[in-house]
């Protein structure tokens, strides 16, 4: 068996692996997630490479979960000839039919903003053509094949798969795939997916996986450790109190999926706790709305704490001023606001969505705030607030940055080192072979050193962009 890695080597994005092996006498291409590049240029054009292999040599993809940067690509597959099912869990399911349709959006939306700024002559660069339509993302959704937790299913001779919560966002998932090739030893090997954070608010703890021979672990965070929930509570509400007696705002840069709704819970449960006032809270995003109503859907795939606080608002409406924005007028709406309001919108890294408007409206004034609770991708534009930018260009106009910038890591839905040990830890022999991905270069080097110093696993590697492995045992 071999491993190529497609992407997220060197880098945190387009998380793609393909797998080639031999089971039952036939040759067999398998990829695990099939995502998009983020973050500058550079991005697009990775977006824009083709597979080394035929699409139509592809027999199947196993998901991870529905995030853009693992799933992103999947309609450009199915649209360069791939026929095969696409695997992932009921509730990655239901995202996907909500993220992949807006993903076609925004970029036709990119597009034609361009193409009408070229005339004007106010384009500079290259326009950006979209990577694929909203039929092929129809295509691609007809090809998805539900797997739940815990449920083992025989995808070809010799090859079975199994989730496992991985305790990210909803539906998110550890995938376990065990293989039998033809004239060799079985092997299990595991893709840890993107694990998220143990005790931390809507998510229950990563599972653990007991044995593994190979082991594809993500560590976007592996340089470093979080603040506690504690410190992050206190940070939090420290910069929520100042902003709002100097009649500011806030702005949130945060992903629809998972972090929007770990943040509403934070807010809810500090008000419910009285450690904050009674707060306006605007959520902008037709995607995280249609996401937070899909969690109450999933409502029982939740922690217990996060159900608990979810159950009192529903009993205490007026705690909360909380309004879900429904289109565009009213998004708009939001720029007359001076002071008193949390903005909630995406996208997370800030590079497209509605949240451009509000960083647009609200950076220039020093007593606002932006407040980011995500990873920032190399290239992106909410990497160059964290780094201390002076000034940005939003939507074409450069924008001076006088709102205070606060990175508030302890609401991460990413394990931080200690997490990603404490979960490798639950092997209980060490894997044979173990790969540091879905991280730049500095967070997975640490990972893989303090794997090394740690555990005393001996073969671990940091793979680059396009390299293949052997995975023979």
């Amino acid at each position: 068996m071999k491993i190529q890695f497609l992407g997220a080597a060197g880098e945190v994005t387009g998380s793609k692996y393909l797998l080639e092996m031999d089971l039952a006498q036939r040759s067999r291409r398998v990829i695990v997630d099939y995502g998009m590049f983020q973050g500058g240029r550079e991005a697009l054009e990775k977006n824009q490479g083709a597979l080394r292999i035929s699409a139509s040599e592809v027999d199947c993809v196993i998901l991870t979960h529905a995030h853009i940067d693992h799933s992103g690509l999947l309609p450009r597959l199915c649209a360069s000839g791939f026929k095969g099912p696409i695997y992932c869990t009921g509730a990655t399911f239901e995202l996907l039919k909500i993220m992949l349709p807006d993903s076609a959006h925004l970029q036709l939306a990119d597009s034609e903003r361009a193409a009408k700024k070229i005339k004007q002559g106010k384009w500079r660069g290259t326009v950006p053509e979209p990577l694929y339509s909203a039929k092929e993302v129809e295509i691609a959704l007809s090809q998805i094949r539900v797997v739940e937790y815990h449920q083992t299913i025989e995808l070809f001779a010799g090859l079975r798969l199994s989730f496992y919560n991985a305790g990210h966002i909803l539906g998110s998932a550890i995938a376990v795939l065990d293989v039998q090739e033809t004239g060799a030893k079985s092997k299990r090997c595991v893709f840890s997916g993107d694990l998220g954070m143990q005790r931390r608010p809507l998510m229950p703890d990563p599972e653990l996986i007991e044995s593994a021979d190979i082991v594809v672990v993500e560590s976007t965070y592996g340089d470093r450790l979080h603040r506690t929930m504690a410190d992050t509570e206190d940070e939090l509400v420290g910069v929520i109190c100042k902003v709002m007696a100097e009649h500011g705002n806030i702005v949130m840069p945060a992903f629809a999926v998972g972090r929007t709704q770990e943040v509403l819970f934070v807010l809810i449960d500090l008000v419910r706790r009285g450690r904050l006032p009674n707060l306006h809270v605007w959520v902008d995003s037709p995607m995280a709305t249609a996401a937070t109503r899909l969690t109450e859907h999933f409502f029982a795939q939740l922690d217990p704490e996060s159900q608990s606080t979810f159950a009192w608002l529903k009993e205490n409406p007026a705690a909360l001023h909380l309004r879900f924005i429904a289109d565009v007028e009213e998004s708009k709406a939001l720029n007359r606001v001076k002071g008193g309001a949390i903005i909630i919108s995406a996208s997370g890294m800030c590079d497209a969505g509605r949240v451009l408007h509000h960083l647009l409206w609200n950076l220039p004034r020093a007593q606002n705030a932006v407040v980011i609770t995500g990873f920032q991708a190399q290239g992106s534009l909410g990497r160059r607030l964290v780094d201390g930018a002076a000034s940005i260009r939003v939507m074409h106009q450069e924008v001076p940055v006088r709102a205070s910038i606060h990175t508030i890591g302890g609401l991460s839905a990413h394990a931080d080192q200690s997490g990603l040990l404490k979960w490798l830890k639950g092997f209980k022999k060490a894997p044979q072979k173990v790969f540091v991905t879905h991280g730049e270069e500095k967070s997975s080097s640490a990972l893989a050193a303090a794997i090394q110093r740690e555990l005393h696993w001996a073969d671990v590697t940091v793979p680059v962009l396009n390299q293949i492995e052997d995975c023979s045992l």
